[in-house]
């Protein structure tokens, strides 16, 4: 939570829709501070963590760049590899995203939301001052992330077993915002969650 400004935790499983949720509030006016996008810079040309990524898992870098193919399979599975690079991609993660609120700050918003895949997982509910759980029914899930390239049953089952089961996230939630109903009803129910954040007081107004 930080002082003067209400911060939303947006988050939901792989394939519930949490990027349109985002879009959502974009569109609404809230800034959106998007953790995986950051990690994609972080390990991108001239990013700050190529380095720091290439001498924990030598050969992962190209060209100035961390490989996704090589350094994947690192990880993928392998708990103490994957806390490695933990270890050094969310300190740095960390302070993108408070770069990213200040300046929001200095714009004049009072509203902001952090987009974290993993925010119950992590912690991360307890730094925001509410929770925006996207969800879909499992059927939908499924057919969503297996038509992405490369995805297999084998490794959503993977991705799935490191994310608490919707229906704990669910349950966890303070708003929960459906997917699997069409893109109308997911941008009502934003709409709706933000009249009542900023119901709450002019300090919480955009």
């Amino acid at each position: 939570m930080i002082r003067g400004r209400f911060v939303i935790g947006l988050t939901g499983s792989i394939g519930m829709g949490k990027s349109f949720a985002a879009s959502c509030l974009r569109k609404e006016g809230v800034p959106v501070f998007d953790a995986d996008a950051e990690v994609h810079l972080l390990m991108a040309k001239g990013g700050r963590a190529v380095r720091a990524v290439e001498a924990a898992f030598p050969g992962v870098a190209v060209n100035g760049s961390i490989d996704r193919t090589k350094l994947g399979p690192l990880v993928f599975g392998n708990q103490e590899a994957l806390s490695k690079l933990e270890r050094i991609l969310h300190p740095m993660v960390g302070e993108e995203e408070r770069s990213f609120i200040a300046r929001a700050a200095r714009s004049g918003h009072k509203v902001v939301a952090r987009d974290v895949p993993l925010l119950f997982e992590t912690g991360g509910d307890k730094r925001c001052d509410i929770t925006l759980v996207v969800s879909a029914p499992a059927h939908i899930q499924r057919a969503r992330v297996l038509a992405r390239p490369g995805m297999t049953e084998e490794r959503l089952s993977q991705v799935l077993a490191k994310q608490l089961p919707d229906a704990e996230k669910r349950r966890q939630a303070d708003i929960i915002i459906p997917s699997g109903l069409g893109k109308r009803l997911t941008r009502d129910r934003i709409r709706q969650a933000l009249r009542g954040i900023r119901q709450k007081g002019k300090d919480y107004g955009r």
